[in-house]
């Protein structure tokens, strides 16, 4: 099961040969557009938060090199071990991300309740912590840019905070028009960026080649057994070098495993390791540098040039972290981990291109308070790391239990494969728990919020669907149609569709549609939608139809957490004897719950209570599931939980 996930790259979603499928060469250039954006920004805000003086590290030769070594050699281990040689297989069906992740762990576990359960929330903490994250990544990287203006003329220093409002603003305004126009050219400015970065730093470690001492791992470990304290500390700012490598796991499903390897370690991983040797380099010889080590790397002729290339590499690395917030956040839906709120599909052509205007007008207020908040990047730095690394951290624990139950390795070579990358990202959680009070809380709060909310939501549609079935499972749906039939009831045209959570039951809005209208349509469907912890469902496997009585069906449509949820089209592509779809002849029925918290039940009253709120505000199945609005029936029910 689990090898088989582990498809490579160019066969398309269910297994075979995609003579469509874009070779290598564009795939690695699409990567390098989306993927690297976030990691490959970092360094430009890293050195110098690491000796920010609020960490207390003096700026001297062996301090410089030793965190250098510890940027490349943690650059080294936990992206180019960890998540490129390890995390990369543990895909679900080809794709990554924690939610695709924890959907893998969850099944592969599901003869064990309390494991899954465990599981579970550990997996919601990390989603929640990753939207801590996509609110401080546009902020710290678009405003890290922004500050070169400070170097190249002081004066301008007033304009950093403005400039950086009003391209957030701007960036966050256009993505309901999606991003096929821009994406096309993401992948040649990253090839840019990357090349000069590289370059740049070259061309400073030249002038002071004491510098590659640093690719001595001993002196990283030097460092930090002569510091100890000021060391541990030191590693929370260290971490900022890895922003951006879950980004890598969650963009699998999009480019494959091979373009990801390819265009890390033939381009990205070389230039930001020559970039972050330059700066070293340049620290060795102008200490003054410190005030920004990034743009100080090039003339004075080249920092506005750089400006305008940072800016627009931040802003490619914001686009991606928003997009996968977008994505998560449908996966989550789908899941029923959030509510089923209005999701945009911004393009014909792709249907991982989507738009959430709920979630999108939510990031930008809370990244234009970080921006207001932080005023800088440095500041912002403190505030970055927990998120950061409270994801890798439960990513590795997640991957240990699809190693085990899904691969079914050997015990001992699954703790050996996982316990040392859980180390590591313990140390470095533990470091940035440091500063909570500095700013750590910030992401802190935002993934408490999210956590609250998903976990909530999670365990109420759970406690209410179970609820729904007891009550409907008292009424067995096959002796009621047949009793129903003998009685000759009043046939209307057209065709109702009921959905209901219970296909062997009868649905509540089918009991009340016959108390009050006493008729039943020529043709009735019982319709049961499921969603699987896998990405996608073959076509073939979508939709299964089954008799009962004359005119009357038991329907099951069947999608994968990342599928395009759209009821009328999947129906009118089903092809069944003696079941005909017409859009414009039926009415949809639904149950619409007014949940009734009661003390006493699964949850704390406050949680029952904040789902009840959330499931009547926030939301529309309707919508989510493409219904058309004037074709729609709702039925309330109360349901108590």
């Amino acid at each position: 099961m689990g090898h088989s996930a582990s498809a490579a790259p160019e066969t398309d979603r269910i297994g075979m040969p995609d003579p469509q499928r874009p070779d290598l060469r564009a795939l690695a250039l699409a990567a390098l557009g989306v993927v690297y954006g976030d990691i490959g920004t970092s360094p430009l805000y890293t050195l110098s938060t690491v000796f920010s003086t609020d960490n207390g590290l003096p700026l001297n030769a062996f301090n410089i090199v030793g965190i250098v070594s510890l940027i490349f050699w943690s650059l080294m281990v936990v992206v180019s071990l960890k998540y490129v040689g390890l995390i990369l297989r543990a895909n679900n069906h080809g794709e990554g991300g924690i939610m695709a992740l924890l959907a893998l762990a969850a099944s592969s576990v599901a003869t064990r309740p309390r494991l899954r359960r465990t599981l579970l929330i550990a997996g919601v903490m990390g989603a929640a912590l990753f939207f801590g994250d996509s609110v401080i990544t546009p902020a710290i990287s678009v405003l890290s840019a922004v500050e070169g203006l400070e170097v190249a003329a002081p004066v301008l220093k007033t304009f950093v905070i403005p400039v950086t409002l009003v391209a957030l603003v701007t960036l966050f305004v256009m993505q309901k028009h999606g991003t096929s126009g821009i994406g096309a050219v993401f992948g040649p400015v990253m090839v840019l960026w990357f090349v000069v970065i590289g370059l740049a730093g070259l061309a400073k470690i030249a002038a002071t080649p004491a510098i590659l001492f640093a690719l001595d791992p001993l002196q990283g470990l030097e460092f930090c057994l002569h510091h100890r304290w000021i060391a541990f500390v030191a590693l929370g700012a260290v971490v900022l070098s890895l922003t951006g490598a879950e980004a890598l796991y969650a963009d699998m499903g999009h480019f494959g495993k091979r373009p990801i390897r390819v265009t890390w370690f033939g381009m990205v991983f070389p230039a930001l390791a020559l970039n972050y040797l330059g700066q070293g380099a340049l620290l060795l010889s102008h200490p003054g540098a410190l005030q920004n080590p990034f743009y100080l790397l090039f003339p004075q002729w080249a920092i506005f040039p750089m400006i305008g290339l940072a800016t627009i590499a931040t802003v490619i690395a914001s686009q991606a972290v928003i997009s996968g917030t977008y994505s998560m956040t449908k996966q989550a839906m789908q899941l029923a981990f959030l509510p089923r709120i209005n999701v945009v599909h911004t393009s014909e052509h792709e249907i991982g291109q989507i738009y959430v205007p709920g979630i999108n007008w939510t990031l930008l207020a809370a990244v234009v308070a970080a921006v207001l908040g932080f005023g800088s990047s440095t500041a912002l730095g403190s505030a970055y790391g927990i998120a950061v690394t409270g994801t890798m951290l439960i990513t590795t624990f997640l991957t240990f239990f699809v190693v085990r139950y899904a691969w079914h390795y050997n015990w001992l070579l699954c703790v050996l494969s996982t316990a040392f990358f859980f180390v590591i990202d313990a140390m470095f959680f533990s470091a940035n728990l440091l500063k909570i009070v500095e700013g750590g809380w910030f992401p802190l709060v935002i993934g408490a919020v999210m956590f609250t909310i998903m976990a909530t939501w999670g365990r109420g549609w759970e406690m209410m669907l179970a609820e729904a079935r007891a009550r409907a499972g008292t009424m067995p749906l096959q002796p009621y149609l047949t009793s129903l039939l003998e009685r000759a009831p009043v046939r209307v045209g057209g065709t109702a569709i009921f959905l209901t959570p219970n296909p062997d039951a009868v649905p509540h809005a089918l009991i009340n549609n016959l108390r009050h209208n006493r008729v039943l349509h020529q043709r009735v469907v019982f319709l049961t939608v499921v969603t699987k912890e896998v990405p996608r469902v073959p076509e073939s496997d979508r939709v299964m139809v089954q008799p009962l009585c004359p005119g009357c069906f038991r329907a099951t449509i069947t999608y994968g957490f990342t599928d395009e949820v759209d009821l009328p089209r999947t129906l009118e592509a089903c092809k069944v004897e003696g079941f005909r779809f017409e859009p414009s002849e039926t009415s949809w029925f639904l149950s619409r719950a007014a949940v009734v918290p009661k003390s006493g039940h699964g949850m704390a009253l406050w949680r029952e209570r904040l789902f009840a709120v959330m499931l009547h505000n926030v939301g529309n199945i309707a919508a989510f599931f493409k219904l058309p609005a004037n074709r729609v029936i709702e039925v309330g029910t109360q349901v108590e939980i």
